[in-house]
């Protein structure tokens, strides 16, 4: 099964509202991935994001799930601003994860 979370509804159209982010990450991000589903973020409209909100949406899910959550967690049309930041985070996740010299 797949989830599709259109984040312009949640959280308009610059995702800054860690609160935001952590109700989305409780209520829907969890669960799906404690079934196996994968989940897509759609950026569409949104023009940017916080490093801040992209962490408090997916690092929880990384740390429980590890490579499920990266396997499973999708973005789709996010601009190259929304994708650094994503990278960032995945890069700073990776590193608390399996340390600085992974190969994931």
């Amino acid at each position: 099964m797949k989830k599709i979370i259109k984040l312009k509804q949640l959280a308009g159209e610059f995702a800054e509202n860690k609160d935001i982010a952590k109700k989305v990450r409780i209520t829907e991000i969890m669960p799906m991935l404690s079934k196996g589903h994968e989940i897509v973020f759609d950026f569409t409209d949104v023009s940017g994001a916080t490093q801040s909100f992209i962490h408090a949406l997916v690092s929880d899910p990384i740390r429980e799930f590890k490579e499920t959550a990266f396997d499973k967690l999708m973005y789709k049309n996010a601009n190259s601003d929304i994708r650094e930041i994503i990278s960032i985070v995945y890069r700073y996740m990776q590193e608390s994860l399996y340390g600085e010299n992974n190969d994931v």
